[in-house]
């Protein structure tokens, strides 16, 4: 196994998946509690990056934080450097990669609730946002973690942007994946062995967090699965 890999890996899918929960429940929960174009196009966004191959992601990635745009040359004299091929590139394109599996669990959780409880919050004068944090997302638990755990395994598993945003510089933008793929390109399958088993093994620990209390609980269905 590679440990530097590993650890890369590690913190980017931490990263990714802390930004994300803190951008996509509110996100998440302004999409479930009405209807109109400006939802629709929103819902569309957000789950492009499930219908666009990783690398076309990563391609315009690449091009838009780079050098050549005015974007990616203001970004590079805020940063000192640019995004692409950097820890914080690889951040931005995870994020973006990653979107969907964290904001479509929580929309189909939110959408399920029981109006009823929120009607009531309501009625004793509960303010909207306190209803949000003391109701909704109390009753949306099981929902938050699966939205945490799929964005989390989902962006361990990346391969195709970031390897077309960040390259494969070793301890700066090689993940597991790319690691992967290296040890198989020199012929080591012992090695490239290693890294799948250890990443089967996060997948399945992963499913077995979100349906663990559906096992124990027969007939009862997981918000947002």
């Amino acid at each position: 196994m590679d440990l530097e890999a590993l650890w890369l890996t590690l913190r980017l899918a931490a990263a990714t998946t802390l930004v994300l929960m803190l951008l996509g429940v509110p996100l998440a929960w302004w999409i479930s509690q009405g209807r109109g174009v400006g939802r629709a196009v929103t819902q569309a966004v957000v789950a492009l990056p499930l219908v666009l191959p990783p690398t076309v992601i990563g391609f315009y990635l690449l091009v838009g934080l780079g050098p050549v745009t005015a974007v990616g040359r203001g970004i590079a004299r805020l940063l000192g450097h640019p995004l692409a091929f950097s820890f914080a590139g690889l951040l931005v394109g995870s994020m973006l990669y990653s979107l969907p599996f964290a904001v479509q669990p929580m929309v189909a959780g939110f959408q399920g609730l029981e109006r009823g409880y929120l009607e009531a919050a309501a009625g004793l004068g509960m303010a909207p946002r306190r209803a949000f944090w003391s109701v909704a997302l109390p009753m949306s638990r099981r929902s938050l973690l699966t939205s945490t755990v799929l964005t989390f395994t989902h962006t361990v598993g990346e391969f195709g942007v970031v390897l077309m945003i960040g390259g494969n510089i070793p301890g700066v933008t090689r993940t597991l994946s790319i690691a992967l793929y290296d040890r198989v390109g020199d012929g080591d399958y012992a090695g490239a062995n290693a890294i799948a088993c250890g990443l089967v093994g996060v997948s399945m620990v992963a499913l077995l967090v979100i349906y663990w209390k559906s096992a124990l609980a027969p007939g009862r269905v997981i918000d947002g699965v």
